[in-house]
């Protein structure tokens, strides 16, 4: 027989589905119930393979909830890293955390982590209220700027007086010869002259106009000052090309913003290999610092204030916990690490191409203070039947009526991932290796081909044919 590290390192025992147990979400007493498994020794792959049918490890013990029973079902997430962009609250925290570095000072009502925004729409739709507005204030001063300039010119050139009806008579043959990126003509503009002291109202200030029409008139304008002289009547100036409008510091800016040289703190990261089930590996095509399970440690002025733990597996980057100093969570250290751990995932893409993703664990739909994971967008969930990744915006509507949803549209579709050869299943039994179909063959324990079967179409196919069920 084939020794067990010749095949495979993954060494595994599994239990039956156990006794309903406490909740640690809605604490109820008897409402929880998952499989497990103790991993005495598991690979990279085989682990990505487990996560990628709802599997997560908490040590060396690995755990899937039974979905359609547990009181809280807990749905694997994962965000897409290389098209995450922050929301508002997020970049709040990065903000908050370089003020701090580069000041040491502390806002008020910074005691406690920042709530995740309602919804990233509503953050945006803030932001482009305000922005509006401020913008709206400066083109209407620039406005009457402008066409005054524009005017002045035009009479010098014809010699004509500054008579209200003439520039009227101007402006309005330009709308005619003139269209607009929008494919429509813009209207024309009363220019009024500043009334004589005392008498009638103060027409210097610009009258309130509309936004758009502010917009086509500002563009219009701009024309007519590339123009000679203003632009004569019948000109028609060649459209301006259009600029790209500001980009949005990418994740990596907000992060790695230079500090003063006499920042007030100094916050340094160290990471290196941690203890766990999971065998390290550092193949040629994968990152730098290998697979495997990684401390990342989190140092202020020479203190350590939080440390995570990850997974660097084939596809992915995987959250297992994180731990901190409580007086530091004015700093947000969790979604600040929750940041830093997204941006590391698109570091390590860049070596390894296939590394792509983001895993936050459990996504807890009936536990509101853990839906915060559902605001690192795009992001998807993982459906509890058929093992397909679907975004969670399709999600979200069907956990609002059911806690335990199956979120694959498709009723035709199953799990391609399934055990469909049992006898192919590898054992360890007395310090050999057996596919099931010898081993069973054997005389057994009651219940133990049950047990076994069970393993296999939770693990799947592909993990049931490689990993080594120990039995005793």
């Amino acid at each position: 027989m084939a020794s067990c590290a010749a095949l495979s390192p993954s060494l595994v025992e599994y239990f039956e589905g156990e006794d309903f147990y406490r909740c640690g979400y809605c604490k109820n007493e008897s409402g929880s119930r998952s499989h497990g498994m103790w991993a005495h020794s598991m690979t990279v792959q085989d682990y990505q393979d487990l996560i990628d049918r709802g599997w997560r490890r908490s040590g060396r013990y690995v755990y899937k909830p039974v979905m359609n029973q547990t009181c809280c079902p807990q749905y694997t997430i994962r965000c897409r890293s290389l098209q995450f962009q922050p929301s508002k609250s997020h970049k709040k925290v990065l903000k908050k955390m370089l003020k701090f570095l580069a000041k040491g000072e502390i806002s008020k009502g910074n005691c406690e982590d920042e709530p995740m925004e309602p919804s990233m729409e509503d953050a945006v739709a803030g932001d482009m209220a305000l922005i509006n507005k401020l913008d709206l204030q400066c083109d209407l001063k620039k406005l009457g700027d402008n066409l005054k300039e524009s005017l002045e010119r035009e009479v010098k050139k014809k010699g004509k007086s500054t008579k209200k009806e003439e520039s009227n008579e101007f402006i309005q043959s330009q709308d005619k010869n003139e269209e607009l990126g929008s494919g429509e003509p813009s209207h024309a503009v009363d220019v009024h002259t500043a009334p004589k002291p005392g008498k009638g109202a103060d027409l210097s200030k610009p009258p309130c106009r509309k936004a758009k029409e502010i917009r086509k008139e500002r563009k219009r304008l701009k024309l007519m000052q590339q123009s000679p002289a203003g632009g004569p009547e019948g000109f028609q100036a060649p459209r301006e090309p259009k600029t790209k409008p500001n980009q949005p510091k990418s994740l990596e800016e907000l992060i790695f913003e230079s500090l003063p040289e006499d920042a007030s703190h100094k916050l340094e990261f160290t990471g290196f290999l941690c203890t766990s089930p999971l065998e390290p590996e550092n193949p040629p095509n994968g990152p730098d610092c290998g697979y495997g399970s990684f401390h990342q440690q989190y140092w202020l002025d020479g203190k350590i204030i939080a440390v995570g733990v990850i997974d660097i597996l084939p596809y992915c980057v995987s959250s297992v916990y994180l731990y901190y100093d409580p007086d530091y969570s004015f700093l947000s250290l969790g979604v600040y690490s929750a940041l830093r751990e997204i941006a590391f995932t698109r570091q390590l893409h860049e070596k390894a191409s296939q590394l792509s993703y983001y895993y936050m664990g459990f996504y807890i739909h009936s536990c509101p203070k853990m839906r915060y994971k559902g605001h690192y967008r795009p992001s998807d969930l993982l459906c509890p039947e058929t093992y397909v990744w679907v975004p969670i915006e399709q999600c979200l509507p069907s956990l609002e009526n059911s806690k335990y949803c199956r979120f694959n549209q498709d009723p035709e579709a199953a799990d391609e991932g399934r055990s469909r050869d049992p006898d192919r299943l590898q054992v360890l039994y007395k310090k050999a290796i057996l596919p099931y179909g010898v081993f069973k063959q054997q005389q057994r324990e009651p219940g133990e081909e049950a047990a076994v079967l069970q393993y296999a179409s939770l693990v799947g196919q592909a993990c049931s044919e490689r990993m080594l069920l120990f039995r005793s």
